[in-house]
């Protein structure tokens, strides 16, 4: 009976650290978010067409297909947003093309994949900057 309780003590000390290590990694990828500067690409260096970009901070994933015309973003679809409750961040691509600027407000409830969103447009820009 001792070497039950044993056993589970040792799952569940297990299972407990296994845990932390995750949140210790979760809070670190999304406190270095907060950090990340968003540049502003100068829409005069790219061409028109259609730019690929995407960006990942765990947990949260985004892939975005960016369209310029006549060095005026026309259009972000979001192909691909895997978050947690970030679900309300997805306006942040009509957001940037209204303003035709990576300078938005983050939405207040899902801001971790506010900044992922952005950082995903920011990087199909600085694609077709190149």
């Amino acid at each position: 009976m001792k070497s039950k309780w044993s056993r589970v003590l040792v799952i569940v000390l297990f299972v407990a650290a296994v845990l932390l290590i995750i949140w210790g990694r979760l809070d670190k990828s999304l406190t270095s978010l907060n950090d990340m500067p968003i540049q502003q690409i100068d829409l005069v260096s790219v061409e028109n067409g259609v730019y690929a970009g995407s960006f990942s901070v765990f947990p949260v994933s985004v892939e975005v297909s960016v369209t310029v015309e006549d060095h005026m973003i026309t259009d972000i679809d979001l192909v691909k947003h895997s978050n947690g409750q970030g679900k309300a961040a997805e306006v942040i691509p009509a957001k940037v093309v209204q303003a035709q600027s990576l300078a938005v407000d983050a939405v207040s409830g899902a801001t971790y994949s506010s900044r992922v969103i952005l950082k995903a447009i920011e990087n199909a820009l600085l694609s077709a900057a190149k």
